[in-house]
């Protein structure tokens, strides 16, 4: 035999081996990287996809809050893991937005794409003890001053962050003067705003329910396309302030760049029966989080529409670097 043959049928032994190998996948726990903070909304939906991933696949699925930079910390950590399938990670919106912004060099082709299952806008509260009653007297005092009505909803250049400067710019005012406050997750921007630090949080309904239903904050204005279906009473920007204004943001499942088609061969038609199982909506529902599911390619179009769309946006609002 000759020793090309031989090195040929030692290759083939070893992809036998391996194949075999990643058959039994997952053989050992896994962990679950949430790049926010414990109590936001990422981090709620996160914990109900480990639990429901835990118990398809066998295996123990450990979530860990790597926090800090505005989601950079732990959207790092992701990306940066070995790709064995035994670190997986809550993909968000800002992988859509540091390079726009300038913040990180990360965008959605540097991870393994799994499965999108969550969309929603946000929201805009108040304290409820604020001088502002309604999205139109909010609306008022940023066309006057922009830089008095201090804000917050997670990091700069995020969604949130995105949201209020659209808003402000929508409105006619320079958002460039826009004050921002950044934190590391809509839950401790939504403390910020009860404990009177700030003025204005922008976040998601699910986030700040806890707090809505205690009497301390309040909605001012949806901004989504069409009014939440579980708060109907609280008016969309675009009708109480004449603006065209829509932009939602997203949360799927991924992993370092480079994993086995074996291992996402495994996860991917997992996560698309979590999805669409009865107990994932009704989960979700619960917190007012929407359900939405893209797999494969599939989140890969929507990802690469969404980079395009935030760009623009992040251009027109003055934040690109």
């Amino acid at each position: 035999m000759t020793i090309f043959k031989r090195a040929a049928l030692a290759a083939l032994a070893v992809a036998i081996s391996a194949g075999a190998a990643w058959a039994d996948y997952p053989e050992r726990p896994i962990t679950l990287i949430v790049p926010w903070s414990a109590g936001g909304g990422t981090d709620a939906t996160g914990r109900i996809i480990a639990a429901m991933l835990e118990d398809k696949l066998g295996q123990p699925v450990n979530v860990v809050n790597r926090t800090g930079g505005g989601g950079i910390v732990g959207h790092t950590a992701i990306k940066d893991a070995t790709p064995d399938g035994y670190t997986l990670g809550i993909i968000t919106t800002e992988i859509s937005m540091y390079e726009p912004v300038g913040s990180a060099d990360l965008a959605y082709d540097d991870y393994t794409l799994i499965g999108l299952y969550n969309a929603d806008p946000s929201a805009v509260f108040v304290r409820a003890d604020s001088p502002y009653k309604t999205i139109a007297d909010l609306a008022a005092a940023v066309k006057e001053d922009p830089s008095a009505v201090k804000a917050s909803g997670a990091n700069f250049g995020g969604l949130n962050h995105l949201s209020w400067v659209s808003l402000v710019q929508g409105l006619g005012a320079p958002a460039a003067e826009a004050t921002w406050i950044p934190t590391d997750g809509g839950a401790p921007s939504l403390q910020l705003l009860a404990s009177g630090a700030i003025d204005v949080a922008v976040a998601q309904f699910p986030e700040a329910q806890a707090l809505m239903d205690a009497g301390e904050i309040r909605a001012l204005a949806y901004l989504g396309s069409k009014p939440n279906a579980k708060y109907p009473d609280v008016p969309t920007a675009n009708a109480s302030l004449g603006i065209d204004f829509a932009i939602a943001g997203w949360r799927g499942l991924g992993g370092p760049k480079g994993m086995p088609d074996a291992v996402v061969e495994t996860v991917a038609p997992v996560m698309a029966e979590i999805v669409a199982s009865e107990a994932f909506h009704e989960a979700m529902g619960k917190l007012n989080y929407g359900v939405e599911w893209a797999g494969g390619a599939d989140f890969e179009a929507y990802l690469a529409q969404r980079g395009k769309a935030f760009a623009d946006a992040i251009a027109s609002a003055g934040l690109n670097q």
